[in-house]
């Protein structure tokens, strides 16, 4: 991979491990400083140690405990990057957790509270502290993750879905919001990775999620999911000088030419493709149900 990250830093929210470290490292490989946060102190000195043995030896990494739906937590861990990296160029909002697994009348209502704040204030907040930095250096790249939940209900796992659908259309708002200003944001949709979460799943069994989304998780476990590195990658695009001006899409990171969309830059501006929209009877060739 080429250093296309080079002068680039960047803070990864929720990378001890899984995509968040894969995405890390690929950063890394690419030559960016970073700033990786989660709430696990000794996993997160332990992916710093990996991360060190790839890294060049001018590279920066640093690390800081964080739960990202606090604001105090947050105000840390923006002002130690600006402080310790330097500035930051890149955000990437990984951090996030299924939540509750069971229909909505059984569900743990705290816990299922708790993956709103996580996944959906957490985005919103790490956004937020780093939006007049960005504005000032007329540059900035917001990276959000999304998930199964953004596009298509996920019975029996509704705090995941709701906060995936928000952070989906918090996504496209903010780029609005931003346009002309040179900060970028938009959002990836990884596909189905063998990460905790799809052990979560498979532990909780078919009684709480559900006999068909229990099914296709062994499924999934057993045949290996997306690989990790096609969402990392895209990341990496995203954060990176190639993507500029690509603003307010959900990118899948295995459908979508990515890779060809900076050739397409006016065409792709002017469309309301790679977002989340309504679907009328129209677009599924039902003839009555429009005017």
């Amino acid at each position: 991979m080429k250093k296309i990250l080079i002068g680039k830093k960047a803070i990864i929210t929720g990378a001890n491990q899984g995509f968040g470290f894969e995405i890390a490292r690929k950063f890394i490989i690419s030559g960016a400083d970073i700033m990786i946060c989660a709430r696990d102190e000794k996993k997160l000195q332990a992916a710093k140690d990996q991360l060190l043995r790839i890294a060049l030896n001018k590279q920066k990494i640093i690390f800081q405990v964080a739960d990202v739906s606090k604001e105090k937590d947050v105000e840390l861990v923006t002002s130690k990057t600006l402080n310790q990296l330097g500035g930051c160029h890149i955000l990437v909002n990984n951090a996030g957790i299924y939540g509750p697994k069971n229909s909505i009348e059984k569900i743990d209502w705290k816990e299922w509270i708790n993956t709103i704040e996580i996944n959906l204030y957490g985005s919103i907040l790490m956004s937020r502290s780093l939006i007049k930095h960005f504005k000032q250096q007329k540059y900035g790249k917001i990276i959000q993750l999304s998930g199964g939940g953004a596009t298509n209900p996920m019975p029996n796992l509704s705090a995941y879905a709701v906060s995936k659908a928000a952070v989906i259309r918090f996504c496209e708002t903010l780029a609005e919001e931003l346009r002309g200003s040179g900060i970028d944001v938009n959002a990836i949709a990884p596909g189905s990775l063998n990460t905790r979460l799809l052990d979560e799943i498979i532990k909780a069994g078919p009684q709480k999620v559900g006999k068909f989304f229990y099914e296709r998780s062994l499924k999934q476990k057993k045949n290996g999911g997306v690989p990790l590195e096609k969402g990392a990658n895209l990341a990496v695009f995203l954060a990176s000088s190639k993507s500029d001006g690509i603003t307010a899409k959900l990118i899948s990171a295995i459908w979508d030419k990515w890779e060809e969309w900076p050739s397409h830059l006016d065409e792709l501006n002017k469309s309301d493709a790679y977002t989340l929209r309504r679907i009328v009877g129209k677009d599924r060739n039902l003839s009555w149900g429009d005017v």
